[in-house]
C-alpha cells in the first residue's frame, strides 16, 4: 500500500528547485566571501582491500552565498534587532545565542509567485528598477490572490536570467538591480507574511551606481517585521511553468550563531 501511495504522489505532485546552483565562480554580492570547492581525496587516493574507493570535498562559503536566507540576527538598525532587542544582548561570547539561523523553523506554508516581469511585459526588468506597493498589488490582483498572515512571498525579476551568463550584469554595480523598494516592503510587513525572496543579489531595489551603500528593506524586513529574506533565487522554471499559489518548502542548515544559510525553496504543486 504505501509504494503504491507514494507512486500515486509521483504522477499528481509537480516539485520546482527555486535555488541556484552552488559552484566555484559565481556571482557573489561585493559583501561576502565567494564559493570554493576543494576535493581533499580523489577515488584512486586510497584503494579499500576489497577494491572500494572514496572521494570527498572541503567547502568554503558563506552564509549568504548562493541561494540562502537571512536570519534575523543579519541586520541592526541603531544596535538594536528584531523585537526591540539590543545587539549586545544576542551577541554574547563571540556568537549570537538568540536571532540567530538555528532560530528560524522549517517552513512549509502557502506561497505566492508575484511576477513582476512579466506583469510589465518583459522578460527582464531594468536595471535599478523599483518594485512598489502598486506593482505587488496588481501582479496579486491579476493571478487572484492575497498573501496572508505566515505566506510566503516570491518575487521575479527576470533578473536571475544573468546568473550564470554575466556575473558582472547580475551584480549591477554599474547598472542597478531591480527590487523591491521601501513601499512594498511595507506592503510586505503589514501582511505579516513569514518570508520572501527573489531573484537577486540583495532582493531590494538598488539604484544605478549606488551599491548596497543603504539597504531600507532589510531593515523593514527583518528588524521591524521579522520576516525573513531568501536572495539569489532561480525563477526561471517557476515563470515557465506560470505559477500562481503553491506550497512552499524551505529548510536552512541548523548552523548555531550564523546570520544566514545556504537553502533550497522548493515549490510544490
Amino acid at each position: 500500500m504505501a509504494s503504491l501511495i507514494v507512486q500515486a504522489l509521483s504522477n499528481a505532485v509537480q516539485i520546482i528547485d527555486l535555488s541556484q546552483p552552488l559552484y566555484s565562480g559565481m556571482p557573489t554580492s561585493p559583501n561576502h566571501p565567494e564559493f570554493r570547492l576543494s576535493y581533499l581525496r580523489r577515488h584512486g587516493d586510497m584503494v579499500r582491500a576489497d577494491g572500494g574507493s572514496a572521494a570527498n570535498e572541503m567547502i568554503v562559503t558563506g552564509g549568504h552565498v548562493g541561494t540562502h536566507v537571512d536570519a534575523l540576527a543579519h541586520v541592526s538598525q541603531d544596535g538594536m534587532v528584531y523585537g526591540n532587542v539590543p545587539v549586545s544582548d544576542c551577541f554574547q561570547n563571540g556568537k549570537f545565542v538568540t536571532h540567530g539561523i538555528d532560530q528560524m523553523q522549517p517552513v512549509v506554508t502557502r506561497g505566492i509567485f508575484l511576477d513582476i516581469a512579466a506583469l510589465k511585459g518583459v522578460h527582464i526588468l531594468p536595471g535599478g528598477y523599483a518594485i512598489t506597493a502598486d506593482d505587488l498589488q496588481a501582479a496579486c490582483d491579476q493571478i487572484g490572490a492575497t498573501p496572508n498572515p505566515g505566506d510566503a512571498v516570491i518575487i521575479r525579476s527576470g533578473w536571475g536570467k544573468h546568473f550564470a551568463v554575466d556575473a558582472r550584469t547580475y551584480i549591477g554595480h554599474d547598472s542597478g538591480v531591480p527590487g523591491v523598494d521601501e513601499s512594498a516592503g511595507k506592503w510586505l510587513a503589514e501582511r505579516k507574511i513569514s518570508v520572501t525572496g527573489s531573484d537577486t543579489t540583495a532582493y531590494e531595489h538598488i539604484a544605478a551606481g549606488k551599491g548596497h551603500s543603504v539597504l531600507p528593506v532589510h531593515r523593514i524586513l527583518l528588524v521591524d517585521a521579522g520576516i525573513h529574506i531568501i536572495e539569489h533565487m532561480h525563477l526561471e522554471d517557476a515563470h515557465a511553468a506560470k505559477l500562481t499559489e503553491f506550497m512552499f518548502i524551505l529548510a536552512p542548515l541548523k548552523i548555531l550563531g550564523a546570520t544566514g544559510s545556504p537553502a533550497r525553496p522548493l515549490a510544490v504543486i
